[in-house]
C-alpha cells in the first residue's frame, strides 16, 4: 500500500539492502516522501527503520534499488552525496555517536566548515542554530558535561547549521523525560513551520497519531503500508504488526458504542486533548438541549 505520486523530495524505489553478517536491511522497499510533510516511520525493532534513513542519507548505497532525492537519481559520486547531506540531516538515536568536538559550538560548526563556508556566514548559521533548540547559554559548555537531552537538541543544532530541507531523526524521544519531549515536539513544529521536511522513526503509536501527516510502517524490511496515520493505523494488518491501535481512537470507538459521538465533521480526535475538548463540546450541548 503505497501513496499516489506527489510533489515527493525523496524516494526509494525497490531498495535492497544486506550487512555484511547476511542479517537484512530492507527488502524490496519503496517510499515516497512529500515534501513539507511530517513523516513517522513505525515498526518493530529490526524493521529496518535506521536502515532506511541511512539509505536516505547516502551513508549506505542499495544493493540493487534506486534513491531519489528532489526527482535525480544518486550516483553516489563525491559530489553527489555532498550534496544530498547538505540537504538530508540525519541526527542519529544515540547522540554519543554524533558529538565529538570539545564544545557545543565548535560541534555545530563543524559541518559548516566542511562546506567551505566563510567565518561570518559559519557565526551567523552557529548562532541560529543554537537559537532555534535553546542551546544559546550553552555554547561553550563542554560536550561531556551536557546532559542526555542537551546533547540530542546539540546534534540537531549541529544539522540545523547546515540548512537542510530535511531533517531526519531516529528514535528522538528515547531517554528522554515527558518535559523534554515536549520541548522536542515544540522545536519540531516551529522548522516545520518554517518549510522543513521532517521523518521521525519511534515507535510511539499515540504520538504519531497525534502529530504526523503521514506514517510509514515497516515489517521485515518492506513496507507494509503509507499514508494518513487515521487510515493506516486502523488497518488490521497494521494493528497486528505493532501490537497495538491509537489509545485515543480505541477510547472513541468504545464511546460511539455507547452513543457518544466525538467526531467533528466526521473526523475523529487524534489527541488526548482534542478527545477532551470534544466530550466538553458534546457536553454543553447536550445541556443547551
Amino acid at each position: 500500500m503505497a501513496l499516489q505520486a506527489a510533489n515527493h523530495i525523496l524516494e526509494l524505489k525497490d531498495v535492497n539492502f544486506r550487512y555484511p553478517d547476511g542479517t537484512l536491511g530492507l527488502d524490496r522497499c519503496s517510499l515516497q516522501i512529500r515534501r513539507g510533510s511530517r513523516t513517522t516511520v513505525l515498526g518493530a525493532n529490526g524493521a529496518g527503520k535506521t536502515t532506511l534513513f541511512l539509505q536516505m542519507n547516502g551513508i549506505l548505497r542499495p544493493h540493487s534499488g534506486t534513491v531519489s532525492y528532489g526527482g535525480a537519481t544518486l550516483d553516489y559520486s563525491r559530489q553527489d552525496l555532498h550534496n544530498l547531506r547538505s540537504r538530508v540531516g540525519l541526527v542519529f538515536q544515540n547522540p554519543d555517536n554524533q558529538l565529538f568536538s570539545a564544545t557545543v559550538r565548535e560541534d555545530v560548526s563543524f559541518g559548516p566548515l566542511n562546506l567551505g563556508l566563510d567565518v561570518e556566514t559559519i557565526r551567523i548559521r552557529v548562532e541560529e542554530a543554537l537559537l532555534s533548540v535553546g542551546m544559546v547559554e550553552c555554547a561553550d559548555k563542554p560536550v561531556h558535561n551536557l546532559s542526555y537531552g542537551q546533547k540530542k537538541r546539540a546534534c540537531i543544532a549541529g544539522v540545523l547549521a547546515m540548512r537542510p530541507e530535511v531533517l531526519i531523526l531516529d528514535e528522538p524521544m528515547a531517554g528522554l523525560d515527558i518535559a523534554m519531549q515536549s520541548d522536542l515536539i515544540q522545536i519540531l513544529n516551529r522548522l516545520h513551520t518554517d518549510g522543513m521536511t521532517i521523518i521521525i522513526a519511534t515507535h510511539d503509536i499515540d504520538f504519531t497519531y497525534g502529530w504526523a501527516d503521514e506514517v510509514a510502517v515497516l515489517q521485515s524490511g518492506t513496507l507494509l503500508a503509507h499514508g494518513a496515520p487515521t487510515k493506516i493505523l486502523l488497518l488490521e494488518e497494521v494493528r497486528k504488526e505493532l501490537g497495538a491501535a491509537p489509545l485515543v481512537a480505541e477510547i472513541s470507538r468504545a464511546l460511539a458504542l455507547t452513543g457518544i459521538g466525538v467526531y467533528d465533521n466526521d473526523c475523529m480526535p487524534r489527541t488526548g486533548a482534542g478527545l477532551v475538548q470534544a466530550l466538553l463540546s458534546q457536553s454543553r450541548q447536550e445541556n443547551d438541549r
